[in-house]
Parts: structure tokens; C-alpha cells; sequence
């Protein structure tokens, strides 16, 4: 049974992080190389304002703010799948190599596919889901031992491998590509928020729909996964099969993410640790509260970063990892 003051905390928690994402959002409405000013952002909500400030509203920020939102949420909750599962504080989709390889599926499928137009957007999450997946595969592989089971250090470091080999590969293909197609794979390994459209976001969000309250269902699960191997099994739950049906839901949660955002570290690694330093370890309570935390931390980032050097503006990746890399480190240090 959960302690009536930690639901309290919970439903306090929910409150801030959705008046911070909302003020957030309203922000960086108003912000940016074309500003919108904030008296005339409900004219222009209603269909009230000038050409201009819809265009900039509906067709540039909403689209961008809402992409954020929601790979933030996919990829926090994809860390918070993976630290429960590996047991290991330190696992990230960015920091163990998952991204990186769904960025190399995708700058293939970029540079030698041929498709639509039309079909891009609804395509890039499968694509990336592939790779992560097969990156995924191989990290599991190299990171068990039959004598020992899977070594959470040890998937850190494998994953970390991983990542910088398969960025190594995203530079070679870059050095073979066309210049124009060049930028593309540059601002995905600087975490650049590129796929900002609506297509985009028709295309992540049934991803989400299904693996969110499929997560959400499996907190019971997760909790007993967080537990010694001899104690999940002596209450009868079958590890292997637990194991493997959520990590495919990390990976696609990862990939979704990543396809739209290019590849951002760190947000899965932090918003699971700031929700239960918040609620503590249970994932019936941390795990909701996460995913808004990973929504605003890569809004807030993006947000902060396209404003600090106009026109371009600094990358999300990067401002994530100015943020988060000193935290890994703590983390690291501290384990």
C-alpha cells in the first residue's frame, strides 16, 4: 500500500511540473528570432492575428514545442525502463549507444533510400527503431555472462563503446556524403530539434499512446525486476520475458524519440532520478511524474538554447548535455 502523504506529493508534484511546462511553453512562444509579443498571443490562438504571427505560431513554435514535449517524455521514460531493468543507475538511451544506433539506421536510410516525401516522417520511426533495436541486441549480448547474468558496469561501458563507434560511423558516412545531405546528419548528432512539422508529430505520437500506458501497466512488474534475480523469481515472475518485453519498449520509445530529435543523452538519465528523489523508488509514483520532468528538461533546454545565439541558436543535444554530463559524472562517482 502506498503512503497517503507520498500520493499527496505525487498530485502536488503533477501540479508544478504541468504549470512549469506551461509556462515553459508560453515562453518560448514568445521567444525566438521572429518574437511573438505575449498580448498578442491569444488573438492569434483565436484566429484573431495578423498572417504572420499564425504562421510563426501554428506552422513554427507549436509544432517545435510539441515535438519537444514529447520526445522528452519518450526519452525519459525510456531511461526509467532501463535503469529499472538493468538495475544500473547510469543506464541512458544516449549514454549506452541505443541512439547512436538508431542514427546510423537512419543517415543510411537518409543518404541511400529513396522515398517520398510524403512517407519521410511516418517511416523514420521504424527505421530507427531497427537499428536501436539491433544496437540494443548486441549491447545485451556482450554485456551477460552466463555465470554472473547481465553486469550493470559492464553495460555501461560496452554501451558507451558502442555509442562512440557507431558515432565514428556516422562521421564516416558524413565524409562520403553529398554536401547537401551533409547538414542533416550534422544536426542529428548535435541533437538538433530538425523534424519540428506536424507530420512528425503525427508520426511519434501513436508510438507513445501505446507504449506509455503499456509502461504505466507494467510498474508492478518493474518494481519486482528492481529486486535481487532470486527474488523476482522466487515470487514467480519469468526474468528473461520481463526483461526483453521491456527493453523492446525502451528501444522503441528511444528510436521514436531520437527520429524526430536527432540524438539527445542525458534527459533519460535525469528525470527518473529527479522523480524519485521526489516520490521515492516505486514506479506506480515515479514513473508519471518522470515523464513530465524529461517533457520540460528538453523543452527548457531547446527553449534556452535556439535563443542564446540567434539566428541558429545552440542545439538541444547540446545544451542537454551541458546540463546532464556533469550529473552522469556525480552519479558516477557516487556509485
Amino acid at each position: 500500500m502506498i503512503h497517503p502523504t507520498l500520493r499527496k506529493k505525487q498530485r502536488i508534484s503533477y501540479y508544478v511540473l504541468l504549470a512549469l511546462i506551461l509556462l515553459t511553453a508560453i515562453t518560448s512562444i514568445g521567444l525566438g528570432y521572429s518574437p511573438i509579443s505575449y498580448d498578442r498571443l491569444m488573438p492569434a490562438i483565436l484566429g484573431e492575428g495578423t498572417f504572420k504571427e499564425e504562421f510563426i505560431l501554428f506552422s513554427i513554435r507549436l509544432p517545435r514545442i510539441l515535438i519537444t514535449l514529447l520526445a522528452g517524455m519518450a526519452l525519459a521514460l525510456s531511461g526509467a525502463i532501463l535503469q529499472s531493468v538493468t538495475r544500473n543507475d547510469l543506464a541512458d538511451p544516449g549514454i549506452i549507444g541505443i541512439n547512436s544506433g538508431a542514427g546510423v539506421a537512419i543517415s543510411v536510410f537518409f543518404l541511400f533510400v529513396p522515398v517520398e516525401a510524403g512517407a519521410f516522417a511516418y517511416l523514420l520511426p521504424i527505421v530507427a527503431f531497427a537499428g536501436a533495436l539491433l544496437t540494443a541486441v548486441l549491447i545485451y549480448i556482450f554485456s551477460y555472462s552466463r555465470s554472473t547474468g547481465l553486469q550493470p558496469i559492464r553495460l555501461v561501458l560496452v554501451g558507451i563503446g558502442f555509442s562512440m563507434a557507431l558515432s565514428g560511423v556516422m562521421i564516416v558516412l558524413i565524409s562520403s556524403a553529398e554536401p547537401e545531405k551533409v547538414d542533416f546528419i550534422a544536426n542529428w548528432l548535435a541533437g538538433s530539434i530538425w523534424g519540428a512539422d506536424w507530420p512528425f508529430i503525427v508520426a511519434i505520437v501513436p508510438w507513445l499512446l501505446v507504449l506509455i500506458p503499456f509502461t504505466l501497466y507494467k510498474a508492478n512488474r518493474m518494481n519486482v525486476l528492481s529486486l535481487s534475480d532470486p527474488v523476482a523469481i522466487g515470487i514467480g515472475v519469468s526474468l528473461e520475458k520481463e526483461r526483453l518485453v521491456l527493453l523492446l519498449a525502451a528501444v522503441a520509445l528511444a528510436a521514436s524519440a531520437v527520429s524526430v530529435t536527432g540524438g539527445i543523452a542525458f534527459i533519460g538519465l535525469m528525470a527518473p532520478h529527479i522523480a524519485k528523489a521526489i516520490v521515492g523508488p516505486r514506479h506506480q509514483l515515479f514513473l508519471p511524474l518522470a515523464i513530465l520532468i524529461g517533457g520540460w528538461l528538453l523543452l527548457l533546454a531547446d527553449t534556452i538554447g535556439r535563443n542564446l545565439l540567434e539566428p541558429s541558436g545552440i542545439p538541444a543535444g547540446i545544451m542537454a548535455a551541458l546540463i546532464g554530463a556533469p550529473y552522469f559524472i556525480y552519479l558516477l562517482l557516487r556509485k
